[in-house]
């Protein structure tokens, strides 16, 4: 079957609005979009990070960008009135758990009326051929089942953050139901793994704090060594929502659905695989496994991308190990003052190379 093909001349000169383009994976998203020609305007809050890959990329020099609140429906019309793109990426999110908890009400608000703006003002804009809406493979009620999980399975989430992605998820579907069904522009959702690469430094992700530990020279405390996650690239998702904006533009309503983008099943992996990995090229790393943990997580998680492989011709393209090591290049890269707009774009290229191969 034939991996995924990202049609540069589709996204030529397309206006594209990306939401949450100052995070990880929305800078990502950006820069490959730029590359790609894509005219991009994000919209987001101010980067919460230092650094910030949103930064380290000079972002602000080759997109549209507007620093604003998704919760605030009246600019973010504006701004979607005043584009008038032709793709919308809604990313905007509070995406952590462990905040979820501190702050139940910003993460609902953000999450789940964020999303609900951003459809509000979708419907309301005729240049809109297509919308993915991001939201997570937390989304689902996890029964920590051996098996992975599908499309169809319901929806849930034990903590705020989780089950807010599960809202999102209801809230697109009825959004798409009951405006979108004769209405020339097309919705999906997308529920992607645990996604790794260069330029996250977000608080309580695993990655992340590997990166910080080595940094400083302290002990890493690793809240669930043996929890099993489906993880992969950054460009991994990225690649299939790319791929679903262009089949929702071409084929329409057949493809609105929700959709899984992970990674190979022998790609996921406990934790702890991920900080041997890292112990391997940072021998003084240290970390230990506190006795007593304060909130849930599913110790197993993992998803099933049938649909998106037999549908879309979507596939993983780099095994665990491969991403692994391009994200501590790309960290080493940024620690040693290299240009970080050119890495990435190197490991975007290398990314589109590989997929070519796997086809």
């Amino acid at each position: 079957m034939e991996s995924v093909v990202i049609d540069k001349t589709f996204w030529q000169n397309k206006s594209v609005l990306i939401t949450g383009h100052t995070g990880f994976k929305g800078s990502w998203l950006s820069l490959w979009l730029t590359q790609l020609g894509a005219k991009v305007t994000g919209y987001a809050l101010e980067p919460n990070t230092t650094p910030s890959i949103y930064q380290a990329l000079e972002l602000e020099t080759i997109i549209n960008s507007v620093i604003a609140d998704i919760s605030d429906l009246s600019t973010l019309s504006d701004v979607v009135n005043q584009t008038q793109p032709d793709v919308v990426f809604h990313l905007a999110a509070q995406s952590l758990v462990k905040p979820s908890y501190l702050d139940p009400v910003g993460t609902y608000q953000t999450n789940v009326m964020g999303t609900v703006n951003l459809l509000e003002t979708v419907r309301h804009c005729p240049s809109v051929q297509a919308v993915v809406v991001v939201t997570s493979d937390k989304c689902y009620e996890n029964h920590e089942w051996s098996w992975p999980y599908r499309e169809n399975d319901r929806l849930g989430g034990h903590d705020p953050y989780s089950n807010s992605k599960g809202c999102a998820e209801l809230v697109t579907s009825a959004y798409r139901q009951s405006f979108f069904m004769d209405n020339k522009t097309a919705i999906a959702s997308a529920r992607a793994g645990n996604v790794i690469g260069g330029g996250d430094w977000s608080e309580y992700r695993l990655v992340p704090d590997l990166i910080k530990a080595n940094q400083t020279g302290h002990s890493l405390e690793i809240r669930h060594p043996r929890a099993i996650r489906p993880w992969q690239h950054v460009l991994e998702p990225l690649s299939g929502y790319l791929l679903l904006a262009q089949q929702l533009i071409e084929c329409g309503e057949e493809v609105g659905d929700a959709w899984n983008f992970g990674p190979e099943m022998e790609d996921t992996k406990p934790v702890d695989y991920i900080v041997e990995f890292a112990q391997q090229r940072w021998p003084s790393l240290d970390w230990f496994a506190p006795q007593h943990n304060e909130h849930h997580e599913a110790s197993i998680l993992m998803l099933d991308c049938s649909k998106a492989r037999q549908q879309l011709h979507w596939q993983p393209v780099w095994h665990i190990d491969d991403a692994l090591s391009l994200t501590f290049d790309w960290y080493d890269a940024f620690y040693s003052g290299k240009p970080m707009r050119e890495i990435s774009l190197q490991q975007i290229q290398q990314f589109v190379q590989a997929s070519k191969r796997a086809r």
